[in-house]
């Protein structure tokens, strides 16, 4: 019994320093999927190091900093002036780092005939002013509306980006997580939600955007985020403790590395330079 109990105190003791020497890379579920990816890319390269990547939200990675939780939160809105002054309070300096650029798609199911809409008409559909597909040119269909939970930065993007900082309506249904829109769009022929441009997929439909009251509509594309002519583009963050600069700055400047840029292509986001010529035309 004794050398049992010897053994697995061992074996624990070895996972504790384990999970404490590697890197904690926490946050975004917008960035988690091309953050794993640049991870296995990175510890392919650096097969002694190891790297914990985990989704949960902008808010959750970025509270996880001052909790000394995570070496790197991921965040798809950018850090909040409470939560800098939390940071303050603690003597931490959160330094801010752009690792991509992103397209937020708003998606519908594929079996609705509505294939563009404006600004403004998105406002009063998430604002819960228009409730019919019948009044944005579509089908006599209620409009069943799915947005991300609070803690999202995507949630909070949305809301800046294309409600100018209105409250969304009271009844919208928040989802946990972007598998769970696509989901609920699927299965709901009324639906709408917004979710970002890597996870698109032929399971639900990307309606054209304008933002200049239907003169100019433009899908959600790499090609079209990268040129400008899509409107609702937002940066992609990392954020760390500046006293673990030296920890995490290997990762982080392979994240921006041209292989790890190419990387950020290929998962379909746009590279931090938005370089147009860089980007493949279809």
């Amino acid at each position: 019994m004794k050398i049992g109990y010897l053994l697995v105190s061992c074996v624990s003791a070895i996972c504790i320093c384990i999970v404490a020497d590697a890197q904690r890379i926490k946050g975004s579920d917008t960035l988690l999927p091309l953050t794993q990816e640049l991870a296995e890319e990175y510890l392919a390269g650096h097969p002694d190091a190891e790297v914990i990547v985990t989704g949960g939200g902008s808010g959750v990675g970025i509270a996880a900093l001052p909790e000394n939780t995570t070496d790197i939160a991921m965040a798809s809105r950018r850090i909040k002036f409470g939560e800098k002054m939390k940071f303050a309070e603690l003597g931490l300096d959160a330094r801010e780092v752009i690792v991509a650029y992103d397209a937020l798609a708003v998606v519908v199911n594929p079996s609705n005939p509505v294939s563009r809409l404006t600004r403004e008409q998105l406002e009063a559909i998430f604002r819960g002013k228009i409730t019919n597909w019948k009044d944005v040119g579509g089908e006599d269909r209620k409009i069943v509306v799915y947005s991300r939970e609070t803690s999202s930065g995507t949630y909070e993007f949305f809301k800046e980006s294309v409600l100018e900082n209105k409250n969304y309506m009271s009844s919208i249904l928040s989802m946990p997580a972007t598998g769970a829109i696509i989901q609920s769009v699927r299965q709901t022929k009324g639906a709408i939600g917004y979710i970002g441009l890597a996870y698109l997929n032929p399971y639900v439909k990307a309606v054209a955007v304008s933002y200049d009251g239907g003169a100019h509509y433009a899908v959600p594309s790499v090609e079209t985020a990268a040129d400008g002519s899509y409107p609702i583009v937002r940066p992609l963050y990392y954020y760390y403790d500046s006293r673990k600069e030296e920890a995490v700055s290997p990762f982080i400047s392979y994240a921006l590395s041209d292989e790890g840029q190419k990387s950020v292509l290929s998962q379909g986001f746009v590279p931090v330079s938005l370089d147009k010529d860089a980007v493949p035309s279809d």
